[in-house]
């Protein structure tokens, strides 16, 4: 059986039993006569009524579905969809009724949802392919949007605005709270980089090896064999679009963290002493799965205690195991991260368009985590996300087809609970829909 794959990153829902490359994409047409039936027909028909949560999914999926997203958790992607645009109210369009596979549509009280479907003729033509991807807001507002992000649980902050400071935010909120960002911070090291490549200290092509000291996933070339030669531009490609941490950490080391802390103040980060010392991800992995005591020492100490702590703590063998377990319960020492504002994101992304490289924004644009259809309203989306249990940062830099840019950067924490990172990604799709 062919891998299956389930994808939330802010708000693509895609489920299926083949890889994403082999959804149709073929235009929709609107269904205009009602009376006519195909196995596709009805099965999309099945779909609106089980995201309502009418019908059950093992009356609809392929046992292969059903394997890889068990009903449990296509009934909680069901919930967030209808907690966020309401009910299923109907099949808006099918591209191929008589198909197997086709371009769907689903009207929904607040959006219309595009995405493909197929069947499998095979099992009773039971849905083997199931993609939910772009989400269209109906009678949406600015208002309904931050009334939603407020309530989500937890402390929530948002910026979205132009870059250039000419027109306030188009909305805001506490976006001068510092927030812990997760790997949204590797936007500094991209930053320190580009700066570096821009002033002519260093160039995209230029050779590193891969070290001893390897962090931990996410990424890929931590299972990569020593000395193994590496580009720039390969680590820091790796670094924004799959959050390769051993990537991360051979470009701090690389650059130093004094370059790098360096970028945080010159960006106008607002308490720049937060990232002091500016922290590897094996070092914040190692901390929060290693002894107790040695955390709330660094928890409660200065810059230069933190430093001694640091010093070595990269030699201590943690089995990776001890490290995932670490991290898939609740959330553990929020206050050992990476900070910034919303508005220190904003101040960042200008801040980069100004000193960095052009290729940084090329690199920033590998894994936009948005459709291909809602790219096609702006002229260029750059991406970089982070997260651990209770933080989520969602960033994007965007250019509107006038050329202004724009940031749109949220953050969620919650010390308590590890909450569902799809609500705000779901929120964060309504925003990016938003037509003033």
């Amino acid at each position: 059986m062919k891998k299956v794959v389930l994808k939330t990153l802010a708000g693509l829902f895609f489920v299926s039993a083949l890889p994403a490359q082999v959804i149709a994409q073929e235009e929709p047409t609107t269904i205009a006569d009602e009376s006519e039936t195909s196995p596709l027909r009805d099965r999309a028909e099945q779909v609106v009524a089980l995201v309502n949560g009418e019908i059950e999914p093992e009356e609809v999926f392929t046992d292969a579905f059903l394997r890889a997203v068990p009903p449990d958790q296509f009934k909680a992607i069901a919930s967030q969809l209808t907690s966020q645009f309401g009910a299923a109210l109907s099949v808006e369009s099918l591209g191929s009724p008589g198909a197997t596979r086709s371009a769907l549509s689903i009207r929904m009280e607040h959006a219309i949802t595009k995405g493909a479907i197929a069947i499998d003729p095979s099992s009773a033509s039971r849905v083997s392919e199931l993609l939910f991807q772009t989400f269209d807001p109906v009678d949406d507002s600015l208002a309904k949007i931050e009334t939603d992000l407020a309530a989500l649980p937890g402390k929530v902050t948002w910026w979205f605005g132009p870059l250039d400071g000419t027109s306030p935010p188009i909305a805001s909120s506490r976006a001068a709270e510092q927030m812990p960002i997760g790997s949204t911070f590797k936007l500094y090291v991209l930053a320190t980089l580009a700066r570096e490549i821009a002033e002519g200290k260093r160039s995209w092509s230029d050779q590193v090896t891969l070290g001893q000291a390897r962090s931990f996933p996410s990424g890929m070339i931590q299972d990569w064999p020593e000395n193994a030669p590496l580009s720039l531009h390969t680590l820091a490609s790796l670094m924004i679009s799959i959050s390769d941490n051993t990537a991360t950490d051979t470009l701090i080391e690389e650059l130093g963290r004094d370059a790098i802390f360096q970028t945080v103040i010159d960006s106008g980060h607002s308490q720049p002493e937060l990232n002091n010392p500016f922290l590897k991800t094996r070092e914040m992995f190692l901390l929060k799965a290693g002894p107790k005591g040695r955390l709330e020492t660094y928890q409660r100490s200065d810059a230069d205690v933190r430093q001694q702590i640091l010093e070595g703590i990269e030699d201590v063998d943690v089995p990776p195991n001890k490290v995932a377990a670490a991290f898939s319960g609740a959330p553990v020492a929020l206050d050992v991260e990476w900070f910034a504002s919303a508005r220190d994101l904003a101040n960042l992304l200008g801040y980069m368009g100004r000193t960095a490289d052009p290729q940084a924004r090329e690199i920033m644009a590998i894994n936009p985590s948005m459709s291909k259809e809602r790219r096609e309203k702006f002229h260029y989306v750059g991406y970089k996300g982070g997260s651990e249990p209770g933080v989520l940062n969602l960033t994007w830099l965007l250019q509107d087809k006038a050329g202004r840019d724009y940031a749109l950067t949220l953050s969620q924490r919650d010390d308590d609970v590890r909450f569902d990172p799809s609500s705000l990604e779901l929120i964060a799709q309504r925003l990016l829909a938003y037509q003033p």
